[in-house]
């Protein structure tokens, strides 16, 4: 049958097509070939770790004209659905909860090294982070606001958060498992019942602090389910969690306008 477009975002868009035994798929399509590899690798890895449900590859595909990932339909809406924002307290604090323990499953995974999933060989965080992330992003910020396409004022107080960042004292800590791209639109639940149905769309899956993973929860309303609240409960942070969690979100709405 004809693929219906259902939706897209920064790297590519999404169609869902139905197979001969009525069966629903779902076809995403990469602006840059080689993601929908890397997604897939992701995908494994997390569903493995997660008892939250996840698609389920099917394949990959790619030429010089198209690089296609095919898996399994996601029922439900995701979370950022304005009609959510209407469920009751007792719904809200049932599907944070239902989130927060399945990032939970994630965190508890131990690694050796830090850094992405296909390449973790950094001994310490802040050394991944610093050499693979902020100094490049910060480099590329320079040339935007040198060419007028960012604001000298955001740039100086970025560079500035930066050296509050590498100033802060290293909490100890392992590398765990994070999705690296867990806001509200990759979180899909029931749309009666606001019941969490799958966990969807990793990008930049690493070996990491758990930190990182959470600066998504308090993107767009988040915060009005209390995803980030919930998580501190369940596992009380470090003295300077906010600081470093603003940070993250900050640098990386930033980063957004160099990709």
């Amino acid at each position: 049958t004809a693929l219906e477009f259902i939706g897209g975002g920064s790297f590519g868009k999404v169609f869902k097509g139905i197979k001969g035994d009525g069966t629903p798929i779902i076809f995403k399509a990469y602006f840059v070939s080689g993601m929908e590899e890397k997604e897939a690798e992701q995908l494994k890895l997390l569903s493995e770790n997660t008892s939250v449900p996840m698609p389920k590859v099917f394949f990959t595909y790619s030429d010089e004209k198209i690089a296609l990932l095919c898996m399994s339909f996601i029922k439900g809406k995701n979370a950022l659905d304005i009609s959510f924002l209407l469920k009751s307290k007792k719904q809200k604090e049932t599907f944070a909860n239902s989130v927060v323990d399945g990032m939970l499953e994630w965190h508890s995974v131990k690694g050796e090294k830090y850094g992405y999933t296909d390449n973790a060989v950094y001994d310490t965080w802040k050394e991944f982070y610093i050499e693979e992330k902020a100094k490049k992003d910060l480099e590329g910020l320079r040339g935007l606001m040198e060419k007028g396409k960012f604001s000298k004022k955001n740039s100086e107080l970025l560079e500035k958060a930066f050296e509050i960042f590498k100033s802060l004292t290293d909490e100890p800590e392992c590398p765990v498992l994070i999705h690296g791209d867990l806001n509200i639109m990759n979180i899909m639940a029931d749309s009666e019942s606001f019941g969490l149905t799958a966990f969807i769309d990793p990008c930049g899956s690493m070996w990491a602090d758990r930190e990182y993973d959470l600066f998504q929860l308090r993107n767009m309303w988040g915060d009005a389910y209390g995803l980030y609240s919930t998580y501190k409960k369940k596992y009380p942070l470090g003295e300077y969690a906010d600081f470093r969690v603003a940070y993250y979100a900050a640098m990386h709405e930033a980063s957004m306008r160099l990709s």
